[in-house]
């Protein structure tokens, strides 16, 4: 009997091991697709280009790079990566951690020791929020790198949820109608930044990091309360998202399907010049339609699709 137990016992806890190695393939296989889709829909990266992917030592800038390193094996053109983590002089910061994990992969990378932190400190009283002053340095000097290295692609770790959380903060707080965008030229006007986790959901990003163990480093070594403001767009987007399934992929693809005339931008659109046509007009007078609704889990419920090639 106690034989036959442990024999059960063996063969469920392989059955475990299968249900949970097929789980992450699965995982993985989605993250690597939404990442290759993301680069071919908008251009992200070219043949012969260098790619400066920006390490914070975060999940999402490790996930990033490890998709990144991967498709980069498959991609049927050439491009380089130079991974690169600024190293912001906070205390306590592990300086050890990601030259170590960087130089296991292999790959060329650069730590850039930068004392912004006595700079910030100096400068915002304390108690007052740090991120705005500690990110305009941290992207001069990212900027300044890109250039040193001859760089010409600037990768950030941003994804879905990061993107819709500043939608709503802008139109909460700023009274603009504006996200982050996958692909933008950088303020400076000389480098183009994207942000190849634009399809990819936290939820999937937190989930491999997880399971590929990336020695992560912590991101309250400033001391500095995470932006307030943000936080309640998280939490809001998280709640709904909990009451309503389905409602976070639906406000991704709104803003990808934008119909400017039925907005009430006037830069964006030439109200002014608007006359009848006697015709009817497509997507015309719609407001009070009833809206049409799809299955918003069709797209996440798809298995072992293949990845979308980075270039025609």
């Amino acid at each position: 009997m106690n034989q036959l137990t442990s024999a059960e016992s063996s063969t469920s806890s392989h059955s475990a091991e299968n249900k949970q190695k097929y789980n992450f393939n699965k995982l993985q296989k989605r993250l690597r697709r939404n990442v290759g889709k993301a680069i071919d829909d908008f251009k992200m990266i070219e043949d012969g280009d260098k790619v400066m992917v920006c390490l914070s030592g975060g999940k999402d800038s490790y996930t990033m790079l490890d998709i990144l390193l991967f498709l980069r094996k498959i991609a049927p053109i050439h491009f380089d990566i130079v991974a690169v983590n600024l190293d912001q002089k906070q205390p306590g910061f592990p300086e050890h951690v990601l030259p170590e994990y960087l130089a296991s992969l292999g790959i060329d990378y650069k730590i850039v020791e930068e004392d912004t932190y006595s700079i910030v400190k100096d400068k915002i009283p304390e108690g007052k929020t740090t991120c705005s002053l500690c990110s305009r340095l941290r992207r001069g000097i990212l900027y300044r790198t890109a250039k040193e290295l001859g760089a010409t692609k600037i990768a950030l770790g941003h994804h879905r949820d990061d993107m819709l959380e500043t939608l709503f903060l802008n139109m909460f707080h700023g009274g603009k109608l504006k996200a982050m965008p996958p692909k933008l030229v950088s303020d400076n006007g000389e480098h183009i930044v994207i942000r190849p986790l634009a399809y990819c959901s936290e939820k999937d990003i937190q989930k491999y990091s997880d399971a590929a163990s990336f020695p992560i480093i912590p991101c309250n070594l400033c001391g500095s309360q995470e932006n307030l403001q943000r936080q309640n767009i998280k939490m809001m987007l998280q709640d709904w998202n909990k009451r309503f399934p389905g409602r976070i992929e639906s406000m991704f693809r709104a803003i990808q399907n934008v119909a400017p005339s039925h907005l009430a931008d006037k830069n964006l659109y030439d109200f002014a010049a608007i006359q009848t046509t006697g015709a009817p007009v497509a997507d015309g007078d719609t407001a009070f339609d009833a809206p049409e609704f799809k299955d918003e889990l069709a797209e996440e419920n798809r298995s072992d699709v293949q990845i979308v090639n980075l270039a025609d």
